[in-house]
């Protein structure tokens, strides 16, 4: 086991570049760590790290020997996980979540999980911000839109419509915008989680239409661009899952229903693995059944608009 301690002390600094944050990863001390890694080299003769007060790197030494501790400690993984995982899902499962979907939508059904599943004990981070699963020790995250760590196994939960809205008082005050080219007038909400949140994008006979926008109100979340909307500020873009509540009771009105909605799309990613743990395998499989069909986001109001009819996840 002392053995196994240094090699997978020598994996978190060659994957953190750092002896701190490998150690925070760990929940050791930098010492410790430290000490582990110097055990190891020792042991096997050869400088494994090269460090400097700024950074720390691998040598030729390292680089090869990294490869082999990855498949030892995978395959160590895989042998306790094999055990644990015939009993059921268990121990902790830590998982991250945008801010807005997560408080609106994935608690719920976190909730019903950990009902399902009392082995399993839950660390759940709400945050905008996008985590470094491997680093930072998470099991999954619930991401949402554009995906670009082609390092992770992702697996498509939903689809999620963009509705651009405002509210009656708002539109009855400076008028309904009816072509796109009227939204350069209008003060526009704008959600700064976007790559570019002043470009809206509309879809007509599955040609993309870019609209620029302006707004003097700038908000990091979904939440509060509606909130705004709400209030009579001027006109959000926002996903269907923070809009719907508000498009059902009439607090909202959805604009330029004769355009087809923009979809984007609700994933579970997760750390490559050749044995997937059953807490992990169990939780996306529970979400992916949770969210089949059509969400309950999409219910209740697109009726209304023929161009918002459902769309299949």
């Amino acid at each position: 086991m002392d053995r196994l301690d240094e090699i997978a002390a020598f994996v978190a600094v060659a994957d953190a570049r750092s002896f701190t944050q490998a150690a925070r990863k760990l929940d050791v001390s930098s010492a410790q760590v430290s000490k582990l890694v110097a055990r190891l080299e020792n042991r096997l003769k050869a400088r494994l790290l090269n460090r400097t007060t700024r950074d720390v790197s691998l040598t030729d030494v390292g680089r090869a020997y990294l490869d082999r501790a990855r498949e030892l400690l995978e395959d160590f993984e895989t042998l306790e996980t094999t055990v644990r995982d015939q009993s059921g899902p268990s121990g902790l499962l830590k998982i991250s979540a945008p801010m807005s979907f997560g408080a609106s939508q994935l608690t719920p059904a976190l909730l019903d999980f950990a009902a399902g599943c009392p082995s399993v004990s839950l660390d759940v981070v709400f945050s905008d911000r996008m985590v470094n699963l491997v680093e930072e020790g998470f099991d999954v995250a619930v991401r949402i839109g554009h995906l670009s760590d082609s390092s992770l196994v992702a697996r498509k939960l939903a689809a999620v419509r963009m509705v651009t809205c405002a509210s009656p008082e708002y539109l009855a005050r400076v008028g309904a915008p009816r072509e796109l080219a009227d939204l350069a007038q209008v003060e526009a909400i704008l959600d700064t989680n976007g790559r570019d949140p002043t470009v809206w994008r509309f879809l007509k006979n599955g040609e993309p239409h870019d609209v620029r926008v302006n707004g003097r109100l700038r908000f990091a979340g979904a939440d509060a661009c509606v909130a705004a909307a709400r209030a009579g500020f001027g006109v959000a873009r926002s996903p269907a899952f923070a809009a719907a509540a508000d498009l059902r009771s009439g607090r909202l009105v959805p604009l330029f229903c004769n355009y087809e909605p923009e979809l984007i799309h609700v994933h579970a990613v997760y750390p490559h693995a050749r044995h997937l743990a059953a807490k992990v395998r169990g939780f996306v499989d529970f979400l992916a059944h949770r969210y089949s069909g059509e969400p309950e986001w999409h219910q209740g109001w697109g009726s209304k608009h023929p161009a918002l009819t459902p769309v299949p996840a």
